[in-house]
């Protein structure tokens, strides 16, 4: 089954591939190579195993994913090499506690993972999905500016004494009042150039918000949009973000599966009769994770089986079948949090976490058709 079968373990980074190979029959790497960034190189590099290992030896290569992306699985399987692109959190660990880490023994350990089958492969999307998710991430570092230049503001006003004395902050009052404060001519100018790149942010997240509304309603998307916001607190950004990030739902065998790769299983370090249950692991896609964190928080407020008017408007379209399963989780989600919170006296970012796992999982059951 292995015979012949070489595995080339890459080390990549911006300045330099790290390349080795590994036989099951050898048990350890060989023939180390320190390259420029250049998938040639890579190719360079198996020719000259060829020579080693003979003309008809089958090659895999690996490396974690990481700052390339997947431009070199790109590269190398145009040129029919077979690659793989590791996922970092499931790959063989070294324990030692006094580790040595060089780029020579870290393609080893990714030479030895692919050997063992001791790893999970990143999902590689579409050349649609990866130019929609680069479009949604893009959005999110803007959205963040604009989070950023809010909080330069209001420090600035802090710093100086100026606090505002109405109930929200960013609404028409209170950029009203920013306008109007009697400041000297130096500080005029400054508060004036951070509300220039305020309003600047505002209009682009609102044109790009309306172009992300666009990209949904494309055929590819537009169905699986429509179920996914039938559920609460997740809306166009969000269900499309979901999309593009996952890929295939069906690669996940259980709902459980999909939650672990969200990292929103419970850790755990037991020995023994001893057992230590541990906070979520927080592997795999920590953006995902993140925006789906934030969607279950709308759960932490309103009435249970209350449908807003912009829910039912979301909901309108889609099939009753898909609503029922909806409004059954997110009855069932709000229901769960109030007893975390008021019965077990849970806090309130424990219960959300578990919220969240839970969303999770029916999502993952929505996109597979298991709404039964």
């Amino acid at each position: 089954m292995y015979y012949n079968t070489i595995y080339v373990g890459m080390d990549v980074h911006k300045s330099s591939f790290t390349l080795c190979s590994y036989t099951i029959e050898a048990e350890k790497a060989s023939h180390f190579q320190r390259t420029e960034v250049d998938y040639k190189k890579v190719l360079k590099y198996l020719e000259f195993l060829r020579t080693v290992y003979g003309d008809d030896a089958r090659f895999v290569c690996g490396y974690e994913a990481g700052c390339l992306g997947y431009t070199l699985y790109h590269q190398l399987t145009e040129h029919h090499v077979e690659c793989v692109i590791l996922a970092p959190t499931t790959m063989l660990e070294q324990r030692s506690r006094k580790r040595i880490k060089t780029d020579k023994r870290d393609a080893e350990v990714i030479a030895r993972c692919l050997a063992q089958h001791n790893y999970s492969a990143v999902h590689i999307p579409t050349a649609t999905d990866e130019e929609t998710k680069e479009y949604l991430r893009m959005r999110n570092d803007h959205k963040l500016a604009l989070k950023r230049i809010k909080q330069q503001i209001l420090a600035f006003c802090l710093r100086h004494g100026h606090i505002y004395g109405g109930k929200s902050n960013w609404t028409i009052s209170h950029l009203k009042w920013l306008k109007e404060l009697e400041l000297n001519s130096m500080h005029r100018e400054i508060l004036d150039e951070y509300l220039l790149t305020y309003t600047t942010l505002t209009d682009k997240l609102e044109r790009l918000d309306s172009r992300i509304e666009e990209i949904a309603s494309k055929p590819e998307y537009n169905e699986s949009v429509k179920k996914l916001s039938c559920f609460i607190g997740i809306k166009t950004h969000t269900a499309l973000s979901t999309l593009v990030e996952v890929g295939d739902f069906h690669r996940f065998a259980a709902a459980s599966k999909f939650a672990s790769y969200l990292g929103l299983v419970p850790g755990e370090d037991s020995s023994g009769d001893d057992q230590t249950r541990l906070g979520i692991t927080k592997a795999g896609n920590r953006h995902l994770r993140l925006l789906l964190t934030e969607a279950a928080q709308c759960y932490a407020r309103g009435q249970i089986g209350y449908k807003s008017k912009a829910l039912k408007a979301r909901q309108s379209g889609n099939s009753p079948e898909i609503i029922a399963y909806a409004d059954k989780a997110n009855e069932r989600l709000r229901r769960k949090y109030y007893k975390m919170v008021l019965q077990e006296r849970k806090t309130h970012n424990v219960a959300k976490t578990a919220i969240t796992r839970e969303l999770v999982c029916f999502i993952w059951g929505m996109m597979t058709d298991r709404i039964a």
